[in-house]
């Protein structure tokens, strides 16, 4: 075998020698040690700082006796990071300190409380020591290895449990405040009380009440009818009174007033008793609407199925707070839809709801051309949640195959009827079509707005939208022009002015037209 030239060969490699090796590793592991221990201690500084900060923040006392209220703050603030800690250490089997937590959280509740109760505040002298004690537990809870991963997904528990006991008390307070807005107050039931007790003993009332009932004003149709439905005797009293104050000829005024059997006698005696500036004003009770029978009616026959009520009062309330309303499952609230079968010889009339208040001359309203139409009303679309597919349920092949989702939405509570045109196009019929299509609570959950939406679709005259402002019974914040200007304001919600959480800002808009004086209502207020 042949050899390279010399000139062609690789160098030889030479080696390091033992002792540069050795001074290399001494220097590397020297490197390390310096590199942990550095590390080491700011981790500690890292660690510690905080504490201290904390703690030093944490007792820190102002001196300003004005802002005492901060060590009701400092206190609140500890125990709910120490409710936090005995959570964790009971966990951890920690009992002992669970237990000084919890004592502690007791005497700062005892303390909050008995601070609230007297008006001098909180002093430095009571919260300094309970501040100190609490905050070296808090700091000790953190000596034990109760890192800041595990606090969070404690404190993130907790807060998923109030949340849920948030919306439960959502829940409640909407289910409380509906069935207290359709309640009456302690000093309206006395006035019923006092009324029937006039309406079984004076039989002159019903004197006048039968020369009313034969009355041929209740069939002119050159007169202004007007017609309402409810139990609220105080409520209806009100609406009847602001119409006609804002009439130049209150004796063209009719209205036609259907109430239960147990608030009939009331509603008669009070309309007989007390002067309404010359209107005719009808009751009747609509247990004599005899023909309005389950046979007739899918809807009289839905509501006196038991499962329906069960349906409404046991049911789905934690999805559907308005279920537990008692008016929906009440046949006044549905009386709209048979306005021409009750009144048979009227051509036309004006729909009130009896939680309005009318405030300008409505007569003029009888003058509007419908264009055919049924129904005249203000529409509500001018917000995204007004429209059709809100109401209803538009997943159903039977809706979405006729219905237009995004269809204008309109509002019950001042209403033309033209019911000439209304029998023409048999919209009764209509309504009792769509109540038997969603027998099973399919189309639509609540209310009469839905089926009335369906029923009317493509028989709505809009109207001017100054006529008819609605929110005063939960909206705050409406505005001053637009109540200013409107012909009927509505107090849709469960704020009614009669109630006692009923807004004060509107509160005068219905009580000017309460009859405050009337010796009845003197009495029940007083007693």
């Amino acid at each position: 075998m042949r050899r390279r030239a010399a000139d062609y060969r690789r160098p030889v490699r030479r080696r390091f020698s033992i002792w540069i090796w050795v001074l290399l590793g001494v220097l590397c592991i020297a490197g390390f040690i310096l590199l942990f221990f550095l590390q080491n201690q700011g981790l500690r500084e890292r660690v510690e700082q905080p504490i201290l900060d904390r703690n030093a923040a944490t007792l820190q006392f102002p001196d300003d006796s004005s802002n005492s209220t901060s060590y009701a703050r400092q206190l609140l603030d500890q125990m709910t990071l120490a409710k936090a800690y005995i959570v964790i250490a009971k966990e951890h089997n920690n009992h002992h300190l669970a237990w000084e937590l919890t004592s502690h959280i007791r005497t700062c509740q005892f303390l909050l409380s008995k601070a609230a109760m007297k008006t001098n505040p909180m002093t430095q002298q009571e919260a300094e020591p309970l501040i100190k004690t609490l905050s070296s537990l808090i700091f000790k809870a953190q000596e034990a290895h109760y890192d800041i991963a595990t606090t969070i997904m404690t404190m993130k528990s907790h807060i998923q449990a109030l949340e849920h006991r948030a919306n439960t008390a959502t829940v409640q307070t909407t289910l409380f405040g509906q069935l207290a807005s359709e309640s009456l107050p302690k000093n309206l039931h006395c006035l019923n009380i006092k009324l029937l007790s006039d309406w079984l003993t004076n039989k002159k009332l019903h004197d006048v009440t039968s020369e009313i009932k034969s009355s041929p004003k209740l069939v002119d149709n050159s007169l202004y009818h007007f017609c309402l439905f409810s139990d609220n005797l105080i409520a209806v009293s009100a609406v009847v009174n602001s119409t006609i104050s804002n009439v130049d000829h209150p004796k063209l005024i009719v209205f036609h007033v259907v109430t239960n059997e147990a608030n009939y006698g009331a509603m008669q005696a009070w309309f007989v008793i007390n002067d309404f500036r010359g209107c005719t004003i009808e009751v009747k009770k609509i247990e004599d609407l005899t023909w309005l029978n389950a046979s007739y009616s899918p809807v009289v026959k839905k509501l006196t199925q038991p499962e329906f009520r069960a349906y409404y009062f046991e049911g789905s309330l934690d999805d559907e707070p308005k279920f537990g309303n008692p008016k929906y499952v009440s046949l006044l609230n549905h009386l709209r839809f048979y306005i021409p079968e009750i009144y048979p010889r009227l051509e036309k009339v004006v729909f009130l709801d009896d939680d309005v208040i009318v405030q300008k001359d409505l007569t003029s309203l009888f003058d509007l051309d419908l264009h055919g139409n049924v129904n005249g009303a203000v529409e509500t679309c001018l917000e995204a949640f007004h429209r059709f597919y809100k109401y209803l349920n538009f997943s159903n092949p039977v809706l979405s195959s006729k219905f237009d989702p995004q269809a204008c939405g309109w509002a019950f509570g001042l209403n033309v009827f033209d019911l000439v045109e209304w029998r023409n196009a048999n919209v009764t019929g209509a309504y009792h079509f769509w109540e038997e299509q969603n027998s099973e609570g399919m189309l639509w959950k609540l209310g009469t707005l839905p089926p009335g939406l369906l029923s009317f679709y493509g028989r709505t005259e809009p109207l001017d939208r100054r006529w008819h402002v609605l929110g005063l019974g939960y909206d705050m914040n409406v505005d001053n022009r637009l109540i200013e200007n409107a012909g009927v304001v509505h107090f849709n919600g469960n704020l009614k002015p009669w109630l006692k959480f009923g807004i004060g800002r509107y509160k005068g808009l219905w009580e000017q037209y309460v009859n405050r004086s009337h010796p009845y209502l003197l009495d029940c207020v007083a007693n």
